[in-house]
């Protein structure tokens, strides 16, 4: 299944039509989520013996990249459901099947969201503000606040983590799946922010919310660590949200194209500004920029697709590449903002829109100190004692 296939150029108009809806009245994208739903857009990293589409990941990523130059917060929201199926696919194909239940779950429909994030805590994936508390019967219940729980309105299973500090063995990071018909849990109605709207990454309160014995999947020291959990995460995480910000991009780059050929100028004749000089500057410099990512993103995929051994440079690789897709991505929008002129700045303009949907990209993990410090560590060693 192509590109094209699976992402109708008319069902991506229509994603694009309901945007400024989205964005201004604060809400989910609830028709886009169905459409996706339908058209089995949820199944695409899960193998075919799971009843998915058996998509890799560079394929998928090559989606994501046309779904954001859309709707950039259906992507991003959608992301986070592809994360957990692509984590699961990862182990899976290199003979770890502690996730295969994400992979059967998924194939039968249910919606998967990720509850990691914790405020404050910038030891990410190696330390955790919210208790695992074990039940002795193998199974944990969670209690903490994770932020920018994505797809809020409509998962059917989080994926989160926690610290267990009782069992004899502890300190343990816990990672297990908790469904939402169990409760033990609060989603609150917190997301208004400037951009990205339509994710509604909601606060997710657990207050003891239950995952059993069978559906905790890692127990692990806190700390770096080398479990293949902890690269598959990574590795999904980076990459396709590299992805969604790669097709923030090629649309900014888009719409100033058809701006410069819109706007004319009065001291010029009345010829477009595609032929102004310091236009064309600004555009062929978004261009140069913009088109060095996707061969980095379909790369780096690839690699992961074929179980490539980059050894001790993986972390690095995966950080760079979120890096430079986020940062040249607002680079790429600043210049369209300049190319179109005043109209960007009023509400409903999709260059506006996507000048603040870019900026969330600064706040997702690995920001620019934590993915420096990984590439100095990785080429220059650890700072000496």
């Amino acid at each position: 299944m192509t590109e094209h296939e699976l992402l109708t150029d008319d069902l991506l108009e229509r994603f694009r039509g309901r945007a400024t809806a989205y964005d201004a009245e604060n809400r989910f994208f609830q028709e886009d989520f169905d459409e996706l739903v339908e058209a089995g857009y949820l199944r695409a990293l899960v193998p075919a013996e799971f009843g998915g589409l058996g998509l890799s990941l560079e394929q998928t990523a090559r989606l994501q990249v046309r779904l954001a130059g859309a709707a950039p917060a259906t992507a991003l929201a959608v992301n986070m459901h592809l994360v957990w199926t692509g984590i699961a696919k990862t182990l899976h194909d290199r003979g770890d099947h502690a996730l295969d239940l994400v992979l059967r779950e998924a194939g039968a429909g249910e919606v998967f969201a990720f509850g990691l994030s914790e405020a404050g805590n910038d030891l990410v994936l190696f330390g955790s503000t919210t208790e695992a508390r074990p039940a002795g019967d193998g199974s944990y219940t969670f209690h903490g606040r994770k932020i920018f729980t994505s797809l809020s309105p409509a998962w059917t299973r989080l994926g989160t983590m926690g610290l267990d500090s009782a069992s004899a063995d502890a300190p343990k990071i816990v990672y297990g799946f908790i469904d939402r018909d169990a409760g033990g849990f609060e989603i609150r109605d917190d997301w208004d922010t400037i951009g990205m709207r339509a994710t509604q990454s909601r606060t997710t309160v657990l207050d003891g919310a239950r995952s059993a014995a069978d559906r905790i999947v890692r127990r692990l020291a806190p700390g770096p660590n080398p479990d293949p959990l902890v690269f598959a995460i990574f590795a999904n995480f980076e990459i396709l949200l590299a992805a969604v910000y790669t097709g923030i991009g090629a649309r900014a780059l888009e719409l100033a194209v058809a701006a410069a050929h819109r706007r004319t100028s009065l001291k010029d004749d009345g010829r477009s500004y595609a032929n102004d000089p310091d236009i064309r500057w600004r555009v062929a410099e978004a261009a140069i920029e913009q088109d060095a990512l996707l061969p980095q993103l379909d790369a780096l995929a690839r690699d992961v697709d074929t179980l490539a051994n980059h050894g001790a440079l993986w972390f690095p690789k995966l950080v760079g590449l979120k890096v430079r897709a986020t940062e040249t991505a607002r680079r790429v929008v600043d210049q369209a903002v300049r190319v179109s002129g005043g109209s960007t700045y009023f509400a409903g303009n999709e260059v506006g829109r996507l000048y603040r949907d870019v900026l969330a990209g600064i706040f997702h993990p690995s920001d620019a100190e934590s993915a420096h410090n990984t590439v100095a560590n990785a080429w220059l060693g650890p700072v000496a004692d």
